[in-house]
């Protein structure tokens, strides 16, 4: 199992994930977004650019992870329309998400 780490932030409007075992890192920008919006698209991106293999996804964000363990309820439609991207790019395989402390995490330490 693949474990990718995933961040994102609004205020630059970049989004970065980090495959733990290769180092293998991938930086995107998108103006004008949230912070929210730039976590799921970190995600998002992981999913596409390893789709057969099972993934752990980990992330520094409480409510992205909750909200797709399906612990939180999803009320912006825009993040609901992200949460469903991910979802169903996470149909026929294994995909988990884990928080964990932003200290812990690789892909937040080369964002900033």
């Amino acid at each position: 199992m693949l474990r990718i780490y995933t961040d994102g932030s609004g205020k630059t409007g970049k989004y970065i994930y980090v495959v733990e075992d290769t180092n293998e890192v991938e930086i995107f920008q998108k103006k004008g977004i949230t912070n929210n919006v730039a976590e799921y698209l970190a995600v998002i991106e992981a999913l596409k650019a390893f789709p057969k293999e099972d993934i752990e996804v980990i992330s520094d964000s409480q409510l992205i992870v909750n909200q797709l363990q399906m612990k939180y309820a999803i009320k912006d439609d825009d993040l609901r329309k992200l949460a469903e991207e991910v979802w169903n790019l996470s149909k026929g395989r294994t995909v988990s998400f884990v928080n964990v402390p932003r200290e812990k995490n690789k892909a937040g330490k080369i964002l900033g």
